[in-house]
């Protein structure tokens, strides 16, 4: 097995890895304690083509792999979680989708101007009432003689919602199918019909703008349905492996800098005359960390493979995905309580970034499919039993 990465893929990882210390890393703290959304800092990421890495150079994006997207997202995560947020969705989330299931127009109007970083774009799926089943939504959207659709209802949890010029939208286009009743449709947050609630006080990934979204008597076009009529559950589904990845590779970065941050501290630290890092007790926490965050990293680097063959010979990788996410965001939360255990009460301090690691490693056991839904997933696919 060739552990062995081309020139192209480290290219992107460098560039990314250089912009996330010059320019994301010094940053995060301020975005952090404020909530301001890091416009500027997204710009340039699209400039330098992280916002599209995997839309092709014809959409405006940098025309890269799988695995190219998961080493680019390590080293923005590294920098700063909530910036690789705002980066997955766009890849993963947004373009993904548009471009397996799009038309040229779609890809064009929408991909390119996300892709180069030029707006932002939003994945609308979950609402007040149904995060996990997604088969329960109440939006509506109710089709016209004249084959337009008329848009009611309210989404939550949107990331980017307040700053998003298009967003990807799952609405109900006949209740009675259930889940084959579910339409994807591509959503101009300038026109009429469309309201955005206020963004949410989270926890963490703080710069990472969310808000709730609402829509009365919005109207989309016919050519703005994305695929076909009653697709957009299949659409969905398939976006979110893509976007499980993006997520695993989150974690791994947010797991590195917090590991990283733990290795020097405890060559530094003295305790009894001699540094904390000789301490047994101390040695094995970092042994435990290191173990989970290189099992964590190549279950990524295995699932970001598996999309790749997946888009050139067909088939899933769902699994490969689920094994990733589920991993990777547990390892996170892992390594980075860990890390603040090891700083004491340093690390309960705001003056160290730990405490932001920490905060922020919580959501990548949530958002994009729970731990416990990853594991419904995983054991359904291996027992073949729902």
């Amino acid at each position: 097995m060739d552990f062995g990465f081309t020139e192209e893929q480290l290219m992107i990882r460098d560039v990314a890895r250089r912009i996330a210390q010059e320019k994301i890393a010094p940053s995060a703290e301020h975005f952090d304690r404020t909530g301001e959304f890091p416009l500027e800092n997204i710009r340039l990421l699209g400039e330098n083509g992280l916002m599209g890495i995997e839309v092709p150079e014809a959409y405006g994006g940098a025309g890269m792999d799988p695995i190219s997207y998961v080493l680019a997202m390590i080293e923005i995560a590294a920098g700063d979680c909530a910036h690789s947020t705002i980066v997955s969705v766009n890849n993963s989330l947004f373009c993904n989708g548009i471009l397996k299931f799009g038309t040229e127009e779609q890809k064009q109007l929408y991909v390119r101007a996300i892709a180069e970083g030029r707006e932002i774009g939003a994945f609308a799926l979950t609402e007040p009432q149904s995060g996990s089943d997604a088969t329960a939504m109440r939006c509506r959207a109710v089709k016209q003689a004249d084959g337009r659709f008329v848009i009611n209802g309210k989404k939550s949890w949107i990331t980017s919602g307040p700053v998003a010029k298009y967003i990807v939208l799952f609405a109900m286009t006949d209740p009675d199918r259930g889940a084959k009743g579910i339409t994807a449709f591509m959503i101009d947050t300038t026109k009429p019909g469309f309201f955005r609630g206020k963004t949410e006080p989270k926890l963490g990934i703080r710069a990472s703008a969310t808000c709730e979204i609402e829509f009365q008597d919005y109207v989309a076009e016919a050519h703005e349905v994305l695929g076909t009529e009653g697709e957009g559950f299949r659409i969905a589904m398939g976006v979110l492996d893509a976007g499980r990845i993006g997520i695993a590779s989150q974690a791994v970065g947010l797991a590195r800098a917090a590991y990283e941050a733990a290795l020097a501290y405890v060559k530094e630290r003295k305790s009894f005359g001699q540094a904390i890092g000789s301490f047994q007790m101390i040695q094995a926490k970092i042994a435990d960390m290191k173990c989970r965050l290189d099992a964590a990293e190549l279950l990524t680097l295995r699932a970001a493979w598996a999309k790749a063959n997946a888009e050139r010979n067909g088939g899933r990788y769902s699994t490969e995905a689920s094994v990733a996410k589920l991993s990777a965001s547990e390892s996170a939360m892992f390594i980075t309580h860990q890390a603040l255990q090891i700083h004491g009460g340093m690390g309960y301090s705001k003056e160290m970034p730990l405490e932001r690691y920490f905060r922020d490693a919580k959501i990548t056991e949530i958002y994009e499919g729970t731990s416990e839904i990853q594991r419904l997933v995983i054991a359904r696919n291996e027992t073949g039993l729902r």
